[in-house]
Order: C-alpha cells, then structure tokens, then sequence
C-alpha cells in the first residue's frame, strides 16, 4: 500500500529529512510513486486525492495473514493492513452490522472521533487489538490519520522527499525510490494526525524525541522515535460539547 500526501495536507517531523539525502525532487509530481508502484504490481489500484496527494493499493504478492483492504464510506479514504482481533467487540462499540471488516471499522472509529468525541484520539487506537498498520484519509475536512500495532507487526515505513510531501508505504523499496535516505520505520505504538503530528497512544501524556538512524556507511537516514519519559505533554482531554461538533482539528 502507498499513500503520498502533500506537505499542506500532512507536515511530517524534520527530523525526517536526512542531510544526506538526494530523493526525488517531488513523489507527486507525474505520479512518479504510483506509477513505480504500478510496474512492480501489475493491476494495482491508484486514487487521485486532487491536491492533496494520492492513495494506491495492489493485492499483489500479499501476506495471506496481514491481508490489504481499501475502502471509501462518506469521503473517507481508507488503506487498511493486517487484521483485528475484537473485532466483534468493536463493531458493537461502533453500532457496525455484521458484514463489517476491518478498514470499515477503522473508517467508524474516526468518523466517530471526528463527530461525537466519546475518547481522546490515543484510546481508540488503543482499544483495537491486533496487527495492523492503517492510512486513512478525510477528504471533507483534508485530515489524514495514521496508525500501526504497539508490536510494529506490518512492516511500514514513512518517508519525505526533497519537497517536504509525506510517504506512507508497507514497502521500503518504494518509500527509499521516493524519499531516498528520508525515510525511517514507522514507530511502533504510535499514530500520525494532521492536526496533532506524531504521538504515542501507549504513553499519550509523553513527547517522542528523534533518535537520528545511521546506515553501513556512516550516513544519517532519517530518524526513528521513541518516547522521552522525561517530558509531559499537556492534557489531551477534550470536552464534550454535542454531537454536531466537529473533532477533526482535535484529535
């Protein structure tokens, strides 16, 4: 799965861009990444998000046990890898009938966050159980939610080229072909907003700090994160108004 975002739409850390780094002057340009998705799987699937970037998936060569799933519900883009374990649990939480599956669970749950606000952003995450790794985006309000498994079990990086867009992708040959040293795993444990950047949804109340990556040669490749003990956010809490009320700049 690939998504590329424009740096309008998703700001991603500095700590990202590797000093080293010679990566392609824009991934959204020509549709550069899509198309070099699309010649290494043959029947892969892009979708144009107009300015905001681009969302591609191909089924090809997937793992049968993380299984690739993409699906669109009120402008609501969503990539989902891996599977859930209470998914039962939560299509009872999200009212979800049951031919419901797991990115239609994922597109409930934001929607839910972004709407009524019930929990804050880290406990939704947290309360779904399983291996996966999801990119999800909202076209209505040009919010993008990311997120992998505390145990990082999908393999999926992230990355940004020489512009400043962001790339999101369970393939690092294709994150490296757009991002070139700017790239770094995704942190476990963690989720990316618009609105709020990278944070951790197994300490929420904790910054993450980035840990500068060095390649065989010496070279800094971006950096990963991890979570600085020593340093509190401010409280995330956010109160409830009533379910008209738009969440999506808060969470």
């Amino acid at each position: 799965m690939l998504a590329v975002f424009d740096k309008t739409v998703a700001k991603c850390p500095d700590a990202l861009q590797s000093p080293h780094s010679a990566p392609a002057a824009s991934v959204l340009k020509d549709g550069f990444l899509a198309n070099h998705l699309a010649s290494l799987h043959p029947g892969s699937v892009t979708v144009n998000l107009g300015t905001s970037g681009l969302i591609a998936y191909s089924l090809d060569k997937q793992n049968p046990l993380l299984p690739r799933l993409f699906a669109v519900v009120d402008d609501i883009f969503c990539l989902f890898q891996g599977h859930i374990e209470n998914v039962a649990v939560l299509k009872q939480q999200y009212g979800l009938n049951k031919t419901a599956n797991e990115v239609i669970i994922v597109i409930e749950a934001y929607r839910t966050l972004r709407d009524r606000g019930p929990y804050p952003a880290d406990q939704v995450v947290k309360g779904i159980l399983g291996k996966f790794a999801f990119i999800l985006y909202d076209s209505t309000s040009k919010a993008t939610f990311v997120a992998v498994d505390a145990d990082g079990s999908v393999p999926f990086f992230w990355g940004t080229d020489s512009e400043g867009n962001l790339v999101l992708s369970d393939d690092v040959q294709i994150v490296q072909k757009g991002c070139g040293k700017s790239f770094a795993p995704f942190p476990k444990g963690c989720f990316f907003t618009t609105s709020r950047g990278l944070r951790s949804f197994e300490h929420p109340m904790n910054e993450l700090k980035p840990v500068p990556r060095v390649d065989s040669s010496g070279q800094v490749c971006g950096s990963t994160f991890k979570v600085d003990e020593e340093t509190k956010k401010e409280s995330a809490g956010m109160p409830r108004v009533d379910s008209s009320y738009n969440w999506s700049s808060n969470y």
